[in-house]
């Protein structure tokens, strides 16, 4: 590769050195200024003079930036250390995966999913299945959700590194997150971007609702969002939840459809009558399946399309799906007497799916416990269309919890007075009472407390809610 090849394809101005700076030119690998070694390349949102200095002394090939600042160019050119600058990262991002999958990875087969909810479950159960099956697999999904973003190397660092350490995959999934955005502006395209930077045989689009709000502010825009991404699989298969009649309306060469009801066409899996059907014939009963809820099978059959489509034998998907043990926080069961459920339910979508299926399995004349963190440093917007779910999905039998969790999250996700205010003001308006919780300890002891041992507590939400189960085996 040469640099100022290098810094055209990402529309990149090239500042000091017009060469590698490392005398073994290029490693291949893309990673952070923290692991680089000799020869690598660094690629970082925003870069003062302090990361060039660390990076002329690691010996780096160079280093991309979106925004440099403090002295950083200045020092480029005084220590002749090659600099490119681009106005959009995510150009460098996506040009780094395509490289890193062609150099290290160039015959795997690889799978693409995106869409609002159910991206991670539906990735992470399409690894289990192919792992399961005795294949190499590497998949991004990790039960924060840390790795989907692709605003930054890692995914690229995963791959260069997991083919040196173990040898040549033989499958990627890489779960793309459907809306992007970097210092509250949006990355248009992302998802597509990364989608073909992955150059897919099969994608996966679960569906299209709200949940990045600021970014977008409208159904319309994540559609827009959405919609190239069927043109970046090409003739690849594109895996469609039928249901969802947005997702039905995107134009891809090769569909094959999911749905909770019985389809009349051929390519397609769906669940009717409590069982899984592929090609008219039943291949999974409900008993069978890891979980219950509708919108988790939902994901389940949108795995179960990938594979089909990658051409797994269906004796390998059925054992891949009974095998299935699911991420952390993905409707995980943390007790038995009271049940008590956790969820990563942190947008209106999913707060209504969770809280729908879970009233399910509430016995007569017991109490549903909806312990809510509220996002924190999210803005009203979202906070706003979380609440009005909320409202939406209350029933005679369901207490409402709101925890700020003051005590658990850092500066990044601190509840902000707006953003309580704003689920206080709605509840009041539907007339529906609640208790609030500064500190999610303090929460979940009080609820674990007056909860009966035939009833249900349902903790959910995003960061707020995620050191709950830790804290409730001291409870406990």
């Amino acid at each position: 590769m040469n640099i100022q090849d290098l810094a055209n394809s990402i529309n990149g101005k090239l500042i000091g050195n017009d060469e590698f700076f490392s005398i073994d030119g290029f490693t291949g690998k893309f990673t952070f200024l923290n692991d680089a070694h000799t020869g690598d390349i660094v690629i970082r949102h925003w870069i003062n003079a302090v990361g060039i200095e660390i990076a002329f002394d690691k010996n780096i090939a160079c280093l991309i930036t979106q925004t440099p600042k403090d002295g950083a160019v200045e020092l480029a050119e005084k220590l002749n250390f090659p600099l490119i600058i681009t106005d959009k990262i995510e150009l460098a991002n996506a040009y780094a995966l395509s490289h890193t999958v062609d150099k290290f990875s160039p015959n795997s087969t690889n799978i693409v999913i995106t869409g609002t909810n159910g991206k991670s479950t539906t990735s992470h159960l399409i690894y289990h299945i192919l792992n399961n099956a005795g294949y190499h697999v590497l998949t991004n999904t990790d039960s924060e959700s840390e790795f989907n973003t692709l605003i930054d190397p890692m995914v690229s660092k995963l791959i260069s590194d997991e083919v040196t350490e173990n040898g040549e995959l033989d499958y990627l999934v890489i779960e793309v997150s459907e809306v992007q955005g970097w210092l509250g502006k949006l990355m248009k395209n992302h998802a597509a971007l990364m989608s073909e930077a992955i150059n897919p045989k099969v994608g996966v689009i679960t569906n299209i609702a709200m949940d990045h709000i600021g970014l977008v502010n409208s159904i319309e825009e994540v559609y827009d969002e959405i919609k190239a991404v069927p043109k970046a699989i090409g003739e690849g298969t594109t895996i469609l939840n039928y249901d969802d009649e947005l997702v039905r309306s995107l134009e891809a060469i090769n569909p094959f459809y999911t749905s909770m009801s019985k389809l009349d066409v051929d390519d397609a899996v769906y669940f009717d009558e409590n069982k899984i059907y592929y090609d008219n014939k039943a291949i999974l009963t409900i008993d069978d399946l890891p979980f219950k809820g509708n919108h988790f099978i939902q994901n389940i059959l949108s795995a179960i399309g990938a594979c089909i489509s990658l051409g797994i034998e269906i004796e390998d998907i059925i054992n891949g799906v009974k095998s299935y043990k699911a991420l952390d926080r993905r409707f995980a069961k943390l007790n038995d007497e009271p049940l008590i459920y956790d969820d990563f339910a942190h947008n209106p979508d999913g707060i209504k799916a969770t809280i729908a299926e879970t009233i399910k399995l509430l016995p007569e004349n017991q109490t549903l416990y909806v312990v809510c963190a509220i996002r924190g440093s999210r803005g009203v917007e979202i906070n706003q269309l979380n609440v009005e779910a909320l409202v939406e999905s209350m029933d005679d039998r369901i207490e409402l919890i709101l925890s700020s969790s003051n005590d658990v999250v850092n500066n990044l996700n601190y509840v902000e007075d707006e953003e309580r205010e704003v689920f206080f003001n709605t509840l009041n308006e539907n007339n529906i009472d609640f208790i609030h919780f500064d500190n999610l300890k303090e929460c979940l002891e009080d609820t674990y407390k007056k909860a009966d041992k035939k009833d249900i507590i349902l903790l959910i939400g995003a960061q707020g809610m995620d050191p709950a189960e830790s804290l409730l085996k001291d409870i406990l």
